[in-house]
């Protein structure tokens, strides 16, 4: 068994999370927490490979549990579960060791589709030995739980994957534009790829009006991936 701490400083959410935890065959919650302090001492007390960590904490941020971790040796797996959806806050995840982000509100096959893709990269790590180029492909990509699309000839799966990352860290619908800003690909690109990721199902559109003139078309990512 996968044993898994849930950290959420609601009562209520980590109940729900935990609920969740349990319902994925091979995952058993090892304990709860509600603070930094709280999940620091427990990953010493307890049997734990996986942190399930919210950010947004009384005492610290989520980020500084795992710096701390990191700090007292423990290699402990860690998937932020957060409404942090800035893109600072995601990339300090990424460089402190987080092996994936998930961004409330999400929905059950959503956290268990990223848990199924721990439990598969566990398998393939605990099998040990050497890796060929292919192996070591298949192990970064194991925790990219959203099947990427079947992608028409001159589209880039490295950049559709700098897309959902963008979506998934915007705070609500963003247009064609702004995911260009934040991305730094041309206004034309960023609308190819949109819409292709629309069409596939995995990005909803949805259009503001304005005063005057056509309505602006607006892209979140489906909260059902």
């Amino acid at each position: 068994m996968i044993e898994v701490l849930v950290v959420d400083d609601d009562v209520r959410v980590a109940n729900v999370n935990a609920a969740y935890v349990e319902k994925v065959p091979g995952f058993r919650v090892a304990g709860r927490a509600h603070s930094a302090t709280e999940a620091l001492r427990l990953v010493e007390e307890l049997p734990v490979d996986l942190v399930l960590l919210d950010h947004y904490l009384p005492d610290e941020t989520g980020l500084a549990v795992v710096r701390s971790l990191r700090e007292r040796g423990h290699q402990t797996d860690v998937i932020m579960v957060t409404a942090a959806r800035d893109i600072a806050t995601v990339q300090a995840a990424m460089r402190h060791g987080a092996l994936q982000y998930l961004v409330k509100p999400f929905s059950y096959a959503g956290l268990r589709a990223k848990l199924d893709a721990y439990a598969t990269l566990r398998r393939t790590l605990d099998g040990g030995g050497e890796a060929e180029q292919a192996e070591v492909d298949r192990i970064f990509g194991a925790l990219s739980a959203t099947p990427a699309p079947e992608l028409p000839k001159g589209h880039s799966p490295t950049t559709a994957e700098l897309v959902r990352r963008a979506l998934m860290a915007a705070e609500g619908p963003i247009s064609a534009q702004d995911l260009a800003e934040s991305t730094g690909l041309s206004r034309q690109t960023a609308q190819r790829y949109l819409k292709l990721l629309e069409r596939t199902g995995r990005v909803h559109l949805s259009l503001k009006y304005g005063d005057t003139g056509r309505p602006e078309h607006r892209y979140a990512w489906s909260s059902s991936f």
